[in-house]
């Protein structure tokens, strides 16, 4: 199992993968915890009721993981091509005649990734913390309240997360750049639209937190800022929830990967 996981770490680092998508998941975490900030602290509107300020603790959460809306994205089509890559350029024949037993080549990818997700977890951690602990000192606030450290924690697992959901499209849609373009618009366009959908109907208010960007809000104790009513999750929901589709998306890709043929 270690060589294999080894094997897989030296895919990824031995590309120029691994910076070209660093590089957007550091200036996501940079600046839209710079904008959080300032959008915040902005808020507070003369002769208005006050509005929440950086010295409510989810505040100082959402200033730490605006970026993950962009960096869950960077993992997600990590995780696409992670094994999309292999089938594109025919590497997967000789992945699976080093190792012949499938399930730890996908069980070392999954390891892989989750590790991956985790270190692009630490970076974009730190540019976000860096910029809005500047910030958040700067205007008298306490950089790390209540819960801000499980925040910052909770954020590599969500990362790794959407890195195995991204692993299991990139294997049940065979091609490559079509598992792209559907794992990424359904994250980034349809999902947030349908949470928006079931959010403003009496019977799908029970059903909008559970999906994927919701629940991804729930761990890190996003602000909720659905205007329709729909409630959020605890934390550990939204954690078992996320889970739940990377094990479903990550579980059917290995069974797939089992059981298909391989020229």
């Amino acid at each position: 199992m270690i060589p294999a996981i080894r094997s897989e770490f030296r895919k990824f680092f031995t590309t120029r993968l691994w910076w070209g998508m660093l590089i957007p998941t550091v200036l996501a975490g940079g600046l839209f915890a710079w904008l959080a900030a300032t959008l915040i602290a902005g808020s507070q509107q003369p002769g208005a009721a006050p509005a929440p300020d950086l010295d409510n603790p989810q505040m100082v959460s959402t200033v730490y993981t605006f970026g993950l809306n962009i960096s869950r994205l960077i993992l997600l089509a990590i995780g696409v091509l992670m094994v999309g890559s292999e089938y594109r350029h025919k590497t997967i024949t000789g992945t699976f005649l080093g190792t012949p037993k499938r399930a730890r080549v996908m069980g070392a990818k999954v390891v892989a990734l989750l590790v991956i997700g985790a270190l692009y977890g630490v970076v974009q951690t730190a540019a976000s913390f860096g910029v809005g602990a500047f910030i958040i000192n700067n205007r008298g606030f306490p950089i790390l309240p209540d819960g801000a450290a499980r925040t910052l924690a909770l954020s590599l697992l969500v990362l790794g997360l959407w890195g195995l959901i991204g692993l299991g499209a990139g294997i049940l849609i065979p091609n490559q750049v079509a598992a792209l373009l559907i794992a990424v618009g359904v994250a980034w366009i349809v999902e947030p639209l349908l949470g928006l959908l079931f959010a403003s109907q009496d019977w799908g208010k029970s059903i909008a937190p559970y999906l994927p960007s919701n629940a991804t809000n729930a761990v890190v104790n996003a602000i909720e800022t659905n205007p329709n009513g729909a409630t959020q999750l605890s934390w550990w929901a939204g954690a078992l929830a996320l889970l739940a589709y990377a094990v479903v998306m990550a579980g059917l890709g290995t069974w797939r990967t089992l059981r298909a043929d391989i020229s």
